[in-house]
């Protein structure tokens, strides 16, 4: 373990670490009824339950094992390339911008789709910091239930879900860190797991790019995966890289 970890370069290592840590902190937390995700997940900016600090908290929480493993892998096989090309100043750096990029687009987006729901609520009766308060109530269990206006039930389902449900993961820094690497080593071929066959980065990417847009674009009731953060990510990675390499070569 600690030839492993030596060999990782110092800012994709204390990443991983931290990433670990705070995985293995909320799975004991949570089993003693510290509700660490609702406190350090990133809401939607007009959520009464959105605090500033979330922006960053969120990108070191995950939801279970394997989101952490399929992140925390892909961090390590395609960050180490990138943090020994441009040093760990500049890999940090990308690493902090794609990860609050991705929050950006995907809370943005949430931030309308909650205003909306809102104006819908408030032309059915509603008072909104009220409705708001209740939420709360329920949600910590304080309240079982609370008083609907007829034919608004859905309605208020959307809206607490969109007020409620925090965003975690690193998912967003990680498809930058792709984008990233698929970029700077374009030719590089890489092994599948499933199915097991070589492809190169440029196609790798441009597969796993697509597969965000598409998913960010249709509605998918079951799927509680955050696209548009990934997409955001991709951007802002994109964009980064972009401007960092125009006047350079591409490395193989």
């Amino acid at each position: 373990m600690n030839n492993i970890l030596g060999n990782m370069p110092p800012v994709v290592k204390n990443i991983l670490l931290l990433n670990v840590v705070m995985y293995i902190v909320k799975t004991l937390g949570e089993m003693q009824g510290i509700p660490i995700t609702n406190l350090l997940g990133g809401y939607v900016f007009n959520s009464p339950f959105f605090e500033p600090y979330q922006m960053v908290t969120h990108f070191f929480m995950h939801g279970d094992f394997f989101h952490i493993l399929f992140n925390m892998f892909a961090l390590v096989i395609f960050g180490t390339s990138l943090e020994q090309v441009w040093g760990p100043k500049r890999f940090f750096i990308f690493y902090m911008a794609t990860a609050l990029g991705a929050f950006f687009l995907h809370q943005i987006v949430g931030y309308f789709e909650v205003k909306m729901i809102e104006e819908q609520l408030v032309s059915a009766g509603y008072d909104i910091f009220l409705l708001q308060e209740k939420i709360a109530l329920y949600r910590s269990g304080s309240i079982s239930t609370f008083g609907l206006i007829p034919n608004t039930q859905g309605l208020v389902q959307d809206y607490m879900a969109g007020i409620s449900t925090p965003v975690v993961g690193a998912s967003g820094a990680v498809y930058g860190v792709l984008v990233g690497f698929g970029f700077l080593f374009p030719n590089t071929r890489l092994m599948l797991l499933f199915p097991p066959i070589p492809i190169k980065a440029k196609y790798l990417v441009t597969i796993m790019v697509g597969i965000a847009i598409y998913n960010s674009f249709i509605n998918n009731p079951g799927d509680n995966i955050a696209h548009l953060a990934h997409l955001g990510g991709a951007i802002v990675g994109f964009i980064m890289v972009y401007i960092w390499q125009r006047d350079k070569r591409k490395f193989y």
